[in-house]
């Protein structure tokens, strides 16, 4: 007799071509639309499923773990980041939890580049001017921004993402500097031609740049503090594609508003889409709506991974990318 196949709950839109792959291997129960589950649509979600897709917008705690009752037994998450999900009560329940790392590393390294430049060479700024057409001709004092080769960047984190940050930036004459929780291998730092700083505080001090690309952890909570903000030279642009809760964002605010720090390129936020409207209304900010990763090819690439996971857990097997509470 053919195996029962696994019944799969999707939370979000994805990819025609990774939804229509779903549909061939699995019961699969897609969204119509493209909203957010509410917490009570999640929690029956995850107790009519045997194996849940979820993405960022679906926080999964332990109390909702709790009314998984027996059937749940994997988290198929379509994205890297996992720190929406209670890993340790998953695994308390035992329920698998599975992640797509290394996907947007390229992508969101892209657009961390392109943050610092938009910040730096007042690209917004050129932009309203011409859509709103008051442009009146070219002025040598129009517009002044500032270069990045030959300036100093502070990558904080230096994982995956925060090294492909390194080579891009390198192309553009930047020099290299990091904190990391580890200091990289003396040959991956020789490629990179990086300088490692044992001192956050000494390193944000002295950087023109600073990129944040660590994630989301009880440690990293608000690593950027009110105290560590004020260390910013008042001519630094800070850049952030990582996670929000990483920086203390009304300090940011505050920094800013007071000329504390030049500038800020922001793709996520302290608490998500609930951005501070003080911040909407600084010149020298740029805010994107979490777009780093927003790549068709990333997006299939992600769902690609989650398929992956699905299909080699229910071959009895453990899936590739298997998130264990030491990895966090």
């Amino acid at each position: 007799m053919p195996t029962q196949r696994l019944s799969v709950v999707v939370t979000r839109r994805l990819p025609e071509v990774v939804e229509t792959r779903l549909k061939e291997l699995f019961d699969v129960e897609l969204r119509e639309d493209d909203t957010p589950l509410s917490r009570e649509e999640l929690g029956q979600a995850i107790r009519r499923a045997d194996v849940l897709v979820p993405t960022i917008t679906d926080d999964i705690d332990a109390s909702l773990l709790s009314t998984a009752g027996d059937r749940l037994k994997l988290i198929a998450n379509y994205g890297a980041g996992v720190d929406h999900i209670d890993v340790h009560s998953a695994r308390q329940r035992g329920i698998l939890v599975s992640n797509t790392p290394g996907v947007v590393t390229e992508d969101t390294a892209d657009m961390a580049i392109a943050l610092m430049l938009a910040v730096t060479r007042k690209i917004p700024q050129g932009l309203a001017e011409m859509q709103a057409g008051n442009w009146k001709g070219w002025s040598p004092m129009a517009h002044l921004g500032t270069r990045i080769g030959g300036k100093r960047l502070g990558i904080l984190g230096m994982g995956r993402i925060g090294q492909a940050v390194a080579r891009r930036a390198r192309a553009f004459g930047m020099q290299i500097h990091y904190h990391n929780r580890r200091r990289l291998r003396p040959e991956i730092e020789e490629a990179l031609e990086a300088s490692y700083w044992e001192s956050l505080d000494q390193m944000v001090a002295r950087m023109d740049v600073i990129s944040v690309n660590c994630p989301h952890t009880p440690s990293t909570f608000h690593l950027l503090n009110a105290r560590r903000l004020k260390l910013l030279k008042p001519t630094a642009v800070l850049v952030n594609t990582s996670r929000g809760e990483v920086i203390d964002e009304n300090a940011l605010t505050r920094g800013l508003r007071a000329g504390e720090i030049a500038g800020a390129g922001l793709d996520v936020f302290e608490k998500g889409h609930n951005i501070n409207p003080r911040l909407r209304e600084l010149p020298n900010v740029v805010l994107l709506p979490h777009m780093g990763s927003a790549t068709l090819e990333g997006r299939i690439e992600m769902g690609e991974k989650v398929i992956i996971n699905i299909k080699t857990f229910a071959d009895g097997h453990r899936p590739p990318d298997q998130v264990v509470p030491a990895m966090l």
